[in-house]
């Protein structure tokens, strides 16, 4: 069952998207924390950009 369920998901519009996560400093404290979206393959890099 989980090999059907992968292949559908490599033939949908999935392949087109990229989970991307980021990690942000935080100015007041110092500590770190992550931000994540799912953007299109082509806008990936303008993601890291900003």
């Amino acid at each position: 069952m989980a090999k059907k369920v992968v292949a559908s998901l490599q033939k949908g519009e999935g392949r087109g998207f990229a989970k991307v996560i980021k990690m942000v400093k935080s100015p007041k404290t110092g500590s770190y924390s992550f931000k994540e979206e799912i953007v299109p393959n082509d806008k990936v890099k303008d993601f890291f950009a900003k």
